[in-house]
């Protein structure tokens, strides 16, 4: 397809963004404040512009196709350009001030969010941070922050949800485990492994039944649902550990086991309260932290 030929209509794309975002043209028309039937025709003329199909039309619900969810990652970055130029052009840019609260499970906010607090700051010199580190959605729902990274898409009907990237996490040993023990060459070789979890749920049990490996809940002398805390064991040679492969690059000394393992997919998702359309300091951090990982 030849996209430097192609116009958009602004607001289009902008339906198809919002209708994307909320499921639904009648959740749609009421976040744009116009008709449902506007809504309809808007993504349908930018689908008869583009000679594509961009949703399954499910009921009153609505289904990305794939070439939708394709098209969905460029619009997203123009819909959050728009609002920036918009800011700029308003003067309103730096006025943007007040706190805001962003939570991350531990291991993101270690290893991931320093980076992009620096940009933040940089960006938004007058809004101020607090970052809470926790694995748990309940500090959302109970509005114990404004903003969550989570790995997890959540179900609440008020919680706004985009999906930033999607990565893995695989089988690790340090060079301490290495010095007592030798390094499994096979899935048949965990059977006598020790294994560290990650928290007190059987979802790694899961994964090594789901593949075939010979584990069991022996396997695992040692758990914490602090990922920090289980990682470190890693490091300390006290067992094997799962983590997402990029915190593991970061890592000395830490050495992939069983490549041919499939990795356990790691979604990564960034979560906030429908008030992202209408608090300005919200949106702001929103749109920072994604672009942040887009970008890196």
């Amino acid at each position: 397809m030849e996209w430097k030929s192609i116009t958009f209509d602004w607001n289009q794309i902008r339906a198809f963004l919002v209708a994307a975002q909320e499921g639904s043209f009648t959740a749609a028309s009421k976040a744009l404040g116009v008709t449902q039937p506007t809504v309809g025709r808007q993504v349908t003329a930018l689908e008869d512009h583009l000679g594509i199909t961009l949703f399954e039309r499910m009921g009153r619900t609505l289904e990305l196709t794939q070439t939708g969810v394709d098209l969905l990652q460029h619009v997203q970055a123009m819909g959050e350009a728009a609002a920036q130029i918009s800011l700029t052009a308003s003067g309103q840019s730096q006025s943007i001030e007040g706190r805001v609260c962003l939570s991350a499970t531990n291991v993101w906010a270690v290893y991931f969010l320093p980076d992009i607090l620096v940009k933040i700051r940089q960006r938004y010199p007058a809004i101020q941070l607090d970052i809470v580190a926790s694995n748990a959605l309940s500090d959302l729902k109970r509005r114990e922050a404004d903003i969550a990274i989570r790995h997890a898409r959540p179900t609440q009907p008020d919680l706004y949800a985009q999906l930033l990237y999607e990565t893995n996490a695989h089988l690790y040993v340090s060079d301490r485990y290495l010095e007592k023990f030798d390094c499994p060459q096979s899935p048949d070789d965990l059977k006598e492994a020790s294994l560290i979890g990650f928290d007190q749920s059987n979802r790694l049990l899961d994964y090594f039944q789901s593949i075939g490996c010979p584990v069991s809940e022996r396997n695992f002398p040692i758990r914490s649902e602090n990922g920090l805390v289980a990682w470190e064991m890693v490091k300390q040679g006290l067992g094997i550990g799962i983590m997402v492969q990029e915190v593991a690059a970061r890592t000395p000394g830490i050495h992939r086991i069983l490549p041919d393992l499939p990795g356990v997919p790691v979604p990564v998702w960034l979560v906030t309260h429908r008030e992202l359309k209408t608090n300005r300091r919200i949106r702001a951090v929103f749109e920072s932290v994604a672009e942040s990982f887009r970008t890196s």
